[in-house]
């Protein structure tokens, strides 16, 4: 079974830029002003840089 990315808005403060959406390697995430960043799941290889990289746990892969 294949893991999907999902953001989990509610750990997500959403008041500055996402730090999350530069450490992804092709630019699978992407942040509108300071909202929670978006996961574009076609481009998303689901490496989990990203959930790794996020200090609240928002992104999981699961």
């Amino acid at each position: 079974m294949q893991k999907t990315l999902t953001i989990k808005k509610d750990n997500c403060p959403q008041n500055h830029p996402c730090p999350a959406v530069k450490v992804c390697p092709v630019g699978a995430l992407s942040q509108t002003d300071h909202n929670a960043p978006i996961i574009d799941q076609s481009k998303c290889i689901r490496c989990g840089k990203c959930s790794t990289f996020c200090p609240k746990k928002a992104l999981v892969l699961e």
